[in-house]
């Protein structure tokens, strides 16, 4: 399956949505993810307090081990791109995540919002 992990844009085709973190880490744990998109900033709650991000997501996927084949970075967030980026490779160096996985620093996909 393809993952797409924001909270705003839409989903594009080809691709399974996950708004948040939580539904992100259900499918890499209970699916075989080989395109993996990932947005930074997901959101507040009804309080207004910022919701864990793509980069909360990251140190995440690098813990456990986790496994995309590919993995693309669609955020306008250039601080949180090049976090999450440069930790991917920082884990992949280290040999917390699989070598083969390729990273890269771009969207696959073109980001669209319709609102709602």
């Amino acid at each position: 399956m393809n993952l797409y992990v924001d909270d705003l844009r839409d989903c594009p085709t080809g691709f399974v949505l996950a708004r948040n973190i939580d539904e992100a880490i259900y499918y890499l744990e209970n699916y075989t993810v080989h395109l993996l998109s990932l947005d930074h900033d997901l959101g507040e709650d009804s309080e207004g307090n910022l919701l864990p991000t793509g980069y909360d997501l990251v140190k995440i996927f690098c813990e456990k081990g986790y496994r995309a084949n590919k993995i693309y970075l669609h955020t306008d967030n250039g601080v949180g791109r090049e976090n999450m980026y440069h930790t991917l490779k920082g884990a992949q160096r280290r040999g917390f995540i699989d070598q083969d996985i390729e990273i890269f620093h771009y969207s696959i996909t073109e980001n669209k919002y319709t609102g709602g």
